[in-house]
């Protein structure tokens, strides 16, 4: 998958994808509309996380965008005329569909934070598997300021933090800093803005470094397992650690240990 940009009807660059040594930039590019999440910038977001995970070639995306606002969320004039119209539920069906793409994507994802994040944004960022924020970030479900509850976004968020710290975002509509969001679990560090990017490089390039394969069968499994009950999550898991141990490259990576040298993956 070569380096792509992916234009609006008036030509305007809403998202771009560039792929290095297995590591997927994929950049929100919309920063007129605070990268809001209408249809046109979901539904290329879509379209590129479906590539990206049928790419072989991509073993980890970093999750970026431009401007000072990472996403905004909804594009609230949107929401409005949608409402007018009858097909509100088109935009949140859509909405839902990429954030489980999202989770199922077999690559994980990193999401680099340095800016304002609201709503679905926020939403966005806890449905990733990761995420890092520069110390100056912030982070709100402030829907409920304009008089609608962020009820999808708590979905993620309610995954991402205990109960009691969701309902304080969702019922209040304030920021949080990058320090609280870490604190709570939102995010998994809050880092200097000159340190963020070589912090998420290293990581992105630990995980590519690793059998692909196994990745993804790991990220599947663990989300999988989460709302089971503790035993039949031993019984799944199991399973798959069986499955697992049957992968060419398991069995390769047991026997670099034991022979002293770097595994080589093929993602079989």
């Amino acid at each position: 998958m070569s380096a792509r940009e992916v234009t609006t009807k008036d030509n305007r660059k809403i998202t771009s994808l560039a792929v290095e040594n297995h590591i997927a930039t994929l950049t929100l590019n919309d920063p007129s509309s605070r990268n809001s999440l209408s249809r046109e910038m979901m539904a290329q977001l879509q379209e590129t996380l479906d590539d990206i995970a049928a790419d072989k070639d991509v073993h980890v995306v970093i999750l970026r965008a431009e401007g000072p606002v990472f996403s905004s969320g909804h594009n609230l004039r949107e929401v409005l005329a949608m409402s007018d119209d009858g097909t509100l539920s088109d935009l949140f069906d859509q909405c839902s569909t990429l954030m489980q793409s999202v989770v199922t994507l077999p690559q994980p994802v990193i999401a680099r934070i340095d800016g304002a994040v609201t709503a679905a944004g926020t939403q966005l960022v806890a449905s990733c598997d990761l995420a890092y924020a520069s110390e100056d970030s912030k982070f709100a479900t402030s829907g409920i300021n304009f008089g609608l509850f962020c009820t999808t976004p708590g979905v993620a968020l309610g995954r991402n933090v205990q109960p009691k710290q969701a309902m304080e975002m969702l019922l209040s509509g304030d920021f949080i800093d990058a320090a609280r969001a870490t604190e709570i679990g939102l995010i998994n560090a809050a880092l200097p803005a000159d340190a963020l990017d070589s912090h998420i490089l290293t990581m992105a390039r630990n995980i590519a470094s690793k059998s692909p394969v196994v990745i993804k069968m790991g990220k599947a499994a663990f989300y999988k397992q989460l709302p089971m009950s503790l035993e039949d999550a031993y019984k799944y898991t199991s399973g798959v650690m069986c499955e697992n141990m049957e992968t060419r490259d398991a069995k390769e990576g047991l026997t670099a240990f034991f022979e002293k040298r770097d595994p080589e993956w093929r993602g079989e």
